[in-house]
């Protein structure tokens, strides 16, 4: 049996806005199941099941998808929509994969480590926050890690080039891509002219009073 998360899921026959209220109103969510080669499938899953299965999987983790208690298929969580006011799930999409098939996905990066550059003060910054790859769905990394301490100074650069990819990854982002770098600590200019203030002319003396 597969050690990967689990996640059980019912047909839907009705559709629709206020269909899909009603369900959430039972504590459901609507659903759906899409892939290459099957025909798209409404589906209802249980809103406090998905929300402990999202606490621990990412977008790249596989999970066993059980519809109405059949054998069970590799899905990614594809995308939940959020409600923008309550900030709750009110929809899911579920992604069939085909495990012979390679998939591309954004996958997080997480930095190791401390950078020597900013404990000199400088301020470390990180334009990438995540990259594209490509690989088979059981290679599917959920983050690529990667240390900070070659940042000695305000001139070390890292990019996508100094990745190292899992076996079976392979990375699409364009390798001259910045994912981080330490900034030099600002310096305030000194206007010109500005310093000490100037001393105020001494007064001139008056004349001596000519005698008679």
């Amino acid at each position: 049996m597969s050690d990967r998360p689990r996640l059980e899921a019912t047909s839907r026959a009705e559709s629709g806005k206020s269909a899909a209220a009603r369900l959430r109103q039972t504590g459901r969510l609507p659903a759906v199941l899409f892939g290459h080669g099957i025909d798209s499938q409404s589906l209802s899953v249980d809103a406090h099941e998905l929300a402990r299965l999202r606490r621990h999987a990412g977008a790249t983790t596989l999970v066993d998808l059980t519809v109405d208690g059949r054998p069970s298929q590799a899905v990614l969580i594809h995308g939940v929509q959020i409600h923008k006011v309550t900030h709750e799930p009110v929809h899911v999409d579920l992604f069939a994969v085909q495990m012979t098939e390679e998939l591309t996905a954004e996958v997080p990066l997480v930095p190791q480590g401390v950078a020597p550059a900013s404990e000199a003060g400088g301020t470390l910054v990180h334009p990438v926050s995540s990259v594209k790859v490509r690989a088979l769905p059981e290679a599917l990394p959920e983050s690529i890690h990667y240390d900070l301490g070659s940042l000695t100074d305000y001139e070390h650069v890292l990019t996508v080039a100094d990745l190292v990819a899992p076996e079976g990854v392979t990375i699409q982002t364009d390798p001259s891509e910045l994912i981080a770098r330490v900034l030099a600590p600002r310096v305030e200019e000194t206007p010109v002219g500005a310093g000490a203030p100037e001393e105020a002319p001494a007064e001139a003396a008056e004349p001596p009073a000519s005698e008679g």
